[in-house]
């Protein structure tokens, strides 16, 4: 009998840090089963981090899955930092850290600002990559960045008040929550507001330069990517990526298949969500 989503999250079997470019350390975890075929794990963001929930559509017993915490993000080094951090540099990363653990092709899955990367990632290695499972679609257009530009541009330009960006930071974490899930909650204190300080710091940067996807926009990016299967899940009721970017994406990926997450906002363990993904991962290659 299948095991009820979502599946388990045991301790990763390996941990280390990735030295890249510019004095970057990257963290990098791998769970799952080592010796089966490798997936590629990419998070959201920029600047979000690993987090259990990315992983909870993964069966431990069938994949072996790699996740790293991008230039900035999560236990990386230096926290926060974007010095030398761009996509460009992000790609490079991928590239090392694929080469690093003598891994030739990897199915790439990511959410949100991941499955941007696992685009350019595929469209720029396309030989490295066996195929892409996107969750909510992120195209980095001006109309996706829009809602969330006051509070980037106003966490930027405070950069030197400690005590206004942790404001700031209050308001932008809610506001994702209610886009995200319609709920709302008190915004975190202590230690996980300040770790929102340095995932927002990431993000602001990011924001604040068209995440270096304005000219050519993205979707004139994705020829390479044509021949590689690819799996689109998409919420139907996502407020922070919307729906619109799936379709648009499916179109320009004719080979593609697009997978409604009935009801579900950007929320990667929404009920709906976690059942598409796994149906998603199941239909893709080995």
């Amino acid at each position: 009998m299948p095991q009820p989503l979502p599946y388990p999250d045991p301790p990763p079997f390996r941990q280390f840090m990735l030295d890249a470019s510019h004095g970057h350390r990257l963290h990098v975890e791998q769970w799952g089963t080592p010796d089966a075929p490798p997936v590629l794990l990419l998070h959201g963001g920029p600047g979000s981090g690993l987090g259990p929930g990315l992983r909870r559509c993964f069966d431990p017993a069938r994949f072996h899955v790699i996740g790293l915490d991008q230039r900035g993000a999560g236990r990386s080094l230096p926290a926060g930092s974007t010095d030398h951090n761009t996509t460009a540099h992000l790609l490079a990363d991928l590239t090392l850290l694929r080469r690093t653990l003598g891994i030739e092709r990897w199915r790439v899955v990511g959410g949100s600002w991941g499955a941007t990367l696992a685009l350019l990632h595929a469209a720029a290695e396309p030989q490295a990559v066996s195929g892409l499972v996107l969750r909510s679609v992120f195209l980095a257009r001006p109309q996706d960045m829009q809602p969330f530009m006051p509070l980037a541009e106003t966490f930027q330009a405070a950069a030197a008040d400690a005590d206004e960006r942790r404001a700031i930071a209050r308001a932008w974490w809610q506001l994702e929550l209610r886009r995200a899930t319609g709920a709302s909650a008190p915004p975190p204190e202590g230690d996980a507001l300040q770790a929102l300080v340095q995932r927002y710091t990431v993000q602001a940067h990011y924001l604040h330069a068209g995440c270096w996807l304005q000219a050519p926009p993205l979707l004139d990016r994705l020829a390479p990517v044509r021949r590689l299967p690819v799996q689109i899940v998409h919420g139907t009721a996502d407020r922070i990526c919307p729906p619109e970017g799936a379709r648009l994406l499916a179109a320009r990926l004719p080979q593609a298949t697009l997978r409604w997450a009935e009801g579900a906002g950007h929320d990667a363990l929404h009920p709906a969500m976690l059942a598409a993904m796994v149906q998603a991962l199941d239909a893709g290659p080995a």
